[in-house]
């Protein structure tokens, strides 16, 4: 368990532990913020070293040892597969720096607990990197869980208090128009487009474009394509959510879809190196492609008439099988 010590000074040492003029603050029963900001400082700053150590020698050791979740999921697949076609490691590698950084620290209770990092990175000009730490346990690394990338202008304000500490959203009983642990299985069932599917997304690339581009994609003269959306809210899939000045929250949640495409005889199927790493089985007749995908959407209230928005919408191959 998570225990500061709170030192009282000289005139508390007189009270009950004479010992000590210190008390015991319990994590797991105490209301305080999740990390301190000097820490997180330092959370940061590891993630990019060991993010850079993966990206310039494809390690996927140092990967696991500083991101979970979706994001995770995706990176870990991806420095795979880059390893497996270049062992040597990346001839290409450009280091990845953070400017600009600030700390969006909630008061919660219990485990797990998360905090926000927000930044500029020498990945882009303007767009600003949010990455969502969490940690289950008090001897647990953070970890990285979901990273979103904001256009300018796109990222609402974050709702903190007169001490500084953000304030998050649990994953259920909220005023949201849709609860945070329900977004998944909701955006899957969004995607397969049945006749009760939720319309609370609003229309973007990640959903009315998404389902236009399967639409078109589903039969064409070579292949024939089905797709399958599942939800996954679990352990490090569970949604992370923190609240808006406008009483809305912004929430990261992870997703998993399928697509499998059967094609023609005598069809000649390419598939790029990655794709190649990562597929198991010999794709004769066909290839199911296994993706997942990290999400961070604003969520108004219930008393709203906006919908659901897609702030970031990431998506990476994580296997493949032919047969």
């Amino acid at each position: 368990m998570i225990r500061r010590r709170l030192c009282l000074g000289a005139a508390a040492i007189a009270l009950t532990v004479p010992l000590a003029g210190c008390v015991t603050v319990h994590g797991e029963r105490a209301l305080i913020p999740s990390i301190r900001p000097a820490e997180a400082a330092k959370v940061l700053a590891n993630f990019a070293t060991q993010n850079n150590k993966a990206t310039k020698s494809y390690d996927q050791q140092a990967i696991t040892s500083i991101e979970a979740g979706p994001l995770g999921a995706i990176d870990e697949a991806g420095v795979r597969a880059k390893h497996a076609n270049n062992p040597q490691g990346n001839p290409k590698y450009s280091a990845l720096k953070f400017s600009d950084q600030k700390y969006f620290i909630p008061e919660q209770r219990g485990w797990p607990k998360f905090f926000v990092a927000e930044a500029l990175t020498n990945r882009s000009t303007n767009e600003r990197w949010l990455l969502a730490f969490r940690r289950g346990a008090p001897t647990d690394p953070w970890k990285a869980d979901y990273l979103g990338v904001a256009v300018p202008g796109s990222l609402p304000d974050f709702a903190v208090d007169k001490h500084g500490h953000a304030e998050s959203v649990p994953l259920a009983g909220t005023d949201l128009l849709v609860q945070p642990g329900q977004l998944s299985a909701q955006y899957a069932d969004y995607l397969d487009g049945g006749k009760d599917a939720p319309q609370v997304f609003a229309d973007g690339p990640a959903t009315s474009g998404l389902r236009t581009n399967r639409a078109s994609a589903a039969r064409t003269a070579n292949t024939v394509t089905q797709y399958a959306d599942q939800p996954d809210s679990s352990g490090d899939f569970s949604p992370i959510a923190l609240r808006t000045t406008d009483g809305g929250a912004v929430v990261f949640f992870g997703s998993r879809h399928q697509s499998r495409a059967t094609f023609r005889a005598s069809y000649h199927l390419s598939l790029d190196k990655d794709t190649q790493a990562l597929t198991s089985g010999t794709p004769r007749t066909s290839i199911t492609l296994a993706r997942v995908s990290q999400n961070m959407v604003t969520v108004p209230r219930k008393t709203s008439t906006a919908k659901v928005g897609f702030l970031s919408n990431l998506t990476g191959l994580v296997s493949a099988k032919g047969s």
